[in-house]
């Protein structure tokens, strides 16, 4: 998909503040630090739009992405940034769930893992919460460029068996340094729509 246009429309911690769209989307999932900004950034070929932080657990609210004028992107906040106080955890763990298994518009979770490390525990949760409610998810497996090419079978194997992955779940080798990946990426989610 050719990207011409890509915008924050609104950031949102509760329904009543969702766009009011028909359009589809696409949640943003994975832990603090993983590379969700960095995929946004890559994906919509825009260097600044989704804001990049050295500290983990910077988003915090629900963030639209409007492209194309025909769908959304959610960037949802990461999990498992231990910084943050409990109850503060508990309350975008809420706001997570509510938009997740409320969302009509909501085509599929894409699910951000470092390759180069096996799924957290934390990745293993939200991924068993996803396959819970019966909610398609994309496993994109980024910083690709950081394994060699010879290695990235052996590294996917990992996040396969770490996850327990249903064979109907896709799963994407992606770098936001390289791009690769970003078209098979693109034509999945266009799948979904």
């Amino acid at each position: 998909m050719k990207v011409v246009s890509s915008d924050i429309v609104i950031s949102a911690v509760r329904p009543a503040q969702y766009p009011e769209t028909d359009l589809p989307e696409f949640a943003l999932a994975g832990r603090s630090n993983v590379g969700k900004s960095s995929f946004i950034n890559k994906m919509l070929n825009r260097k600044g739009l989704a804001r990049i932080s050295s500290k983990p657990g910077k988003t915090q609210t629900l963030n639209f992405y409007l492209i194309n004028e025909i769908l959304h992107f959610v960037d949802v906040p990461g999990y498992g940034y231990a910084k943050v106080s409990k109850s503060e955890r508990a309350a975008w763990g809420k706001m997570i769930e509510t938009y997740i298994t409320s969302r009509e518009q909501l085509r599929a979770v894409v699910l951000i893992v470092d390759l180069r490390h096996p799924p957290t525990q934390d990745d293993v949760m939200m991924y068993d919460f996803l396959k819970h409610y019966d909610i398609p998810c994309i496993v994109i497996a980024t910083k690709a460029d950081k394994i060699p090419r010879g290695k990235w079978q052996k590294y996917l194997k990992v996040t396969k068996e770490t996850l327990d992955l249903d064979e109907n779940d896709q799963i994407v080798l992606f770098s936001s340094e390289t791009g690769e990946g970003k078209d098979k990426a693109w034509s999945i989610l266009q799948s979904f729509m």
